[in-house]
């Protein structure tokens, strides 16, 4: 299966993101990437159904949703070898998991330029 666009970006990303006014700017930003599906989950429960549904090609993680972490949507991305970044607004301060350390991280707000990088740069995980 080709898992990415000829341009480098994938097809289907997911996007866990608690705060619907960032999550549809996220959404925007990334379909006018040419992005095809852009599908968006608030929480850790609707982030896995979706993955269980489709898994995605890649996914944005937001570190802090409402009393809960997105770590177990990391874990089951990793185990599915999907690659994945995640976004916080705590910069470099974020606490990771030291098996996500090395994980691809953006502040928020991003720059449309470091999205754009990002997802240009991402490939299915070895």
């Amino acid at each position: 299966m080709d898992r990415a666009s000829h341009d480098g970006m994938p097809r289907d990303v997911l996007v866990v993101e608690d705060d619907p006014i960032i999550a549809l700017d996220f959404e925007d930003t990334i379909l006018g990437f040419g992005v095809k599906t852009v599908r968006i989950a608030a929480n850790v429960a609707k982030a896995l159904e979706l993955i269980a549904h489709r898994p995605p090609e890649f996914a944005l993680l937001d570190v802090s949703l409402i009393r809960e972490k997105s770590f177990a949507v990391a874990e089951r991305l990793e185990v599915l070898k999907i690659p994945f970044a995640f976004v916080t607004g705590y910069g470099a301060d974020a606490t990771l998991p030291a098996a996500f350390a090395a994980k691809p991280r953006l502040p928020k707000p991003c720059s449309t330029e470091a999205l754009e990088a990002l997802l240009k740069n991402c490939r299915v995980m070895p």
